[in-house]
């Protein structure tokens, strides 16, 4: 088979099961193809107001924060822990999503993400250490604590950043 037909079938089996998170709800921005996945657990003031996922300064300043850590501009993908509809993404649908995206690297946001990604990887056990880098199936997780919270002062905005620089991109040969 020739590589640009198989580059063709590995881009639309991917588009396809994007568009099967789509039609479940499930809310995804970004970068597909990234190894970073952004996992927001509440709406932030931008959602509720009707803005896009990580639209508002927590999104600015996360993607300022992985840029800064030496990751591409467009190397990350957002997702949230709710549906369209409002309802909570069960654990079954955010395994799902996580499997679709396969990112190195997983950021839980909130408590409400941890909270989630236990229910959905750990089965409620009490890993995810706030503030530490955990390997959950082959991925790097990070239990950031309440990041959007956090931007409301310097002490705190360091305590997230000293968070964040425990996962600078993966280098070769991962």
């Amino acid at each position: 088979m020739a590589y640009g037909t198989l580059s063709r079938l590995y881009v639309e089996k991917t588009r396809t099961e994007l568009d099967d998170l789509a039609s479940l709800g499930i809310l995804v921005v970004g970068n597909a193809f990234s190894s970073v996945l952004l996992v927001k657990g509440q709406p932030g003031e931008v959602e509720r107001a009707g803005g896009s996922l990580l639209s508002g300064a927590d999104g600015t300043a996360l993607r300022a924060a992985l840029l800064k850590l030496g990751y591409a501009p467009e190397d990350w993908c957002g997702m949230a822990c709710w549906l369209k509809t409002g309802e909570q993404l069960s654990p079954e649908q955010l395994r799902l999503a996580v499997a679709t995206l396969d990112p190195a690297t997983l950021v839980a946001c909130d408590r409400a993400a941890a909270e989630l990604v236990r229910n959905a990887f750990l089965d409620g056990l009490l890993g995810l250490e706030l503030g530490r880098v955990s390997m959950v199936r082959g991925m790097r997780v990070l239990n950031l604590g309440d990041f959007e919270a956090a931007l409301q002062s310097m002490d705190t905005k360091q305590v997230m950043w000293a968070r964040l620089k425990q996962i600078p991109p993966l280098g070769a040969p991962y």
